[in-house]
């Protein structure tokens, strides 16, 4: 059985997706703690945006937002060879996995530190490895629970509008369905995590002036990065056989495959 499941094409790609899926949002979520100027990484001057009352916005963004682009392109890909269901699945595994590590996470800070590790680096400019540690792995937990649930709703949503775009377009513009779903629901993911993370703490003028800032640099990667899309696609059906995946994505989108898949390789 597990030696017919290892030969398994589409198996094998489905496992090698879900795990980077997961992985890569884990990552994203232990980095984004730590803000950047993506202005300072261009080499360009502050874009001084004023929005909402709100004076000298520029683009200062979590590190997470690196990683979030091959989310979206993984999320599209999966849709398109998987369905909904497939995605479905990776994202809800993704939150219990993360959850669990944020639950290791706070279980590592309160563990008692051994005396000699505190002052450890303290010829590397660190007193206090306890502080240091709690600093990097503590976030605060509604910016843990805005996350999640940001990253949740906005999986969902992106299914979505992906598999209705693609009903009344069919197998053509794939451009339109990878782009807009994430235009869609990268908005959401936007303005949910900022709401329940700092909802009390900011004004509302300055939560919408941020929210578009984060999603203007999301809506400009969701453009750049769409021709990977068209590259991933291709290399995956070569992967695969243009028959697998002619009948993968037709029972993507609920319809009887034409012929028999064939599945060892």
């Amino acid at each position: 059985m597990i030696h017919k499941i290892l030969h398994d094409k589409p198996t094998k790609l489905f496992l090698a997706f879900a795990a980077f899926f997961v992985a890569n949002a884990l990552i994203a979520e232990c980095i984004g703690g730590k803000l950047f100027s993506l202005e300072k990484l261009l080499g360009i001057p502050n874009a001084d945006f004023s929005l909402f009352g709100q004076q000298h916005l520029s683009f200062t963004l979590t590190c997470g937002v690196l990683l979030w682009p091959l989310e979206f392109i993984m999320t599209d890909i999966v849709n398109e060879f998987y369905g909904p269901r497939a995605v479905k699945r990776i994202s809800y595994t993704a939150v219990m996995l993360i959850s669990y590590a944020f639950l290791m996470f706070y279980t590592a800070i309160r563990v008692p530190a051994a005396d000699f590790w505190l002052g450890s680096q303290t010829k590397n400019g660190i007193p206090n490895m306890q502080d240091a540690f709690n600093g990097v792995f503590g976030q605060g937990m509604r910016i843990i629970v805005g996350s999640l649930v940001a990253f949740l709703v906005s999986q969902l949503v992106d299914v979505a509008v992906f598999h209705r775009i693609k009903k009344a377009t069919g197998e053509k513009h794939i451009w339109l369905r990878a782009t807009g779903s994430t235009l869609v629901s990268q908005l959401i993911d936007s303005y949910i995590v900022l709401f329940i993370a700092f909802s009390g703490i900011f004004s509302w003028q300055q939560i919408l002036a941020i929210g578009i800032m984060n999603y203007m640099y999301k809506f400009t990667m969701a453009i750049i990065l769409t021709p990977v899309i068209y590259i991933a696609e291709k290399r995956i059906e070569k992967y695969l056989g243009k028959e697998t995946a002619r009948n993968m994505k037709a029972a993507a989108m609920g319809r009887e495959p034409e012929t028999v898949i064939p599945t060892a390789g």
